[in-house]
């Protein structure tokens, strides 16, 4: 059972410098293989709620999760999912006793529901990837700008909640209304926007989008967003607010930096550019793109010439559910169809494996490939955006048969 109810206030260590104690050469240092080099970053057990993630920035925390932990299942735990902040200032404890959800703007009646309000409306669950939208941004070419994540920026778990129609419901969006906007607990500097998003009215009320309160199982980790965060099921995680307490129903299109300048794409196909290219028409980042990689063979493993062995990893269709995974073993020129595990939501990760007969000495490059239900299948050429957004590549292992 959740204890959100039961906990008067959730305290955690305060982040200044966590992971800068220990000196660099002290740590475990793991290797993202990023394009270029510079990809070699400490791992941390320092953060509450966490173990063994990939240090990319203390304050405010920016932590991966390692590729490996993929392989482990399709739900990510919650102490190996991956953190990403975007102010210093992040809440370090929340009183639930008086905490308070605000609904105002363009509604009928303003309203402030309290957690225990909340936990008595009816609830949903939904299997959902959250994924940063410069997730595997390390391995542009050329690089760009920005944090150079590797491929763990992103989790899947299990949410339960309430709708957040439910909760517009409860107070009544008016007539002519355009954007719902969202902000939570974080405070930007002085000189600084508040970090808030927005979504338009009818996919705020499509049912799918959830304020969540549990994730596997749990009460929300404090690095996740306690004691309540937006969940959008296919879209990038920059709209799933974190430590959501503020909703406001708009009359006009936002304007907000976060809407009207931050996080743009360009509108070309893939949402790419020459590198390079500038003043290119550009729209706000929305949904995922599928994506797949092999979780259980590292960049230049060594493969025992001639024997059978199994490859695995995990696929998502983006906004659209998988529907099949195919595994090249020579670099794109021939694909074998892999075997789809169970199928968890079409928001969720899915399984694939594939037993390989062995390959002959030498060097191969496996590759693997998905394609959601909506036929766009993933390619193997390049695309590029000065962001770092929304890789979508088909991604390549090498491996040594020896």
């Amino acid at each position: 059972m959740l204890d959100i109810e039961r906990r008067r206030a959730i305290a955690v260590m305060a982040f200044g410098g966590a992971g800068a104690a220990t000196p660099l050469w002290a740590q475990k240092l793991i290797d993202l293989g990023l394009q270029g080099g510079g990809g070699r970053l400490p791992m941390t057990d320092a953060y509450p709620g966490k173990h063994g993630m990939i240090l990319h920035r203390s304050r405010a925390p920016l932590l991966e999760t390692p590729l490996e932990v993929f392989d482990q299942g399709v739900f990510t735990p919650n102490n190996r999912f991956f953190v990403r902040w975007h102010y210093d200032d992040i809440p370090l404890s929340v009183d639930v006793a008086s905490f308070r959800l605000n609904i105002g703007g363009a509604v009928r009646q303003s309203v402030s529901l309290t957690l225990g309000e909340l936990l008595k409306m009816p609830r949903v669950g939904l299997a959902a990837i959250n994924q940063c939208s410069g997730n595997s941004r390390g391995h542009f070419a050329p690089r760009v700008p920005g944090a150079q994540w590797g491929h763990g920026a992103m989790g899947n778990a299990r949410w339960v909640g309430v709708r957040l129609k439910d909760v517009l419901d409860r107070a009544g969006v008016m007539r002519g209304a355009t954007g719902i906007r969202l902000s939570g607990l974080d405070r930007p500097p002085a000189t600084a926007p508040w970090f808030a998003k927005s979504l338009s009215v009818d996919h705020a009320r499509d049912g799918e989008v959830m304020i969540a309160f549990a994730m596997n199982g749990q009460a929300l980790p404090m690095l996740n967003g306690f004691p309540l965060r937006l969940v959008v099921p296919g879209w990038y995680s920059t709209y799933w607010i974190k430590a959501l307490d503020k909703i406001e129903v708009l009359d006009r299109p936002d304007d907000n930096f976060w809407m009207a300048k931050a996080y743009q794409v360009p509108i070309a196909a893939r949402a790419s550019v020459t590198p390079g290219a500038k003043d290119f028409p550009t729209t706000a980042i929305s949904k995922m793109v599928p994506r797949s990689f092999i979780t259980n063979v590292r960049e230049g493993a060594a493969i025992k010439t001639g024997t059978p062995f199994e490859l695995r990893g995990i696929a998502m269709g983006g906004a659209s559910g998988v529907a099949r995974v195919d595994v090249s073993p020579d670099d794109g020129r021939s694909w074998i169809v892999a075997r789809l595990g169970a199928d968890e939501g079409k928001y969720s990760f899915r399984k694939w494996s594939l037993e390989l007969a062995g390959l002959p000495r030498g060097t191969h490059h496996l590759a693997v490939r998905c394609t959601p239900i909506n036929g766009a299948t993933q390619r193997a050429d390049p695309i590029w955006n000065p962001s770092g957004y929304m890789l979508d590549t088909v991604e390549t292992v090498t491996v040594l048969a020896t």
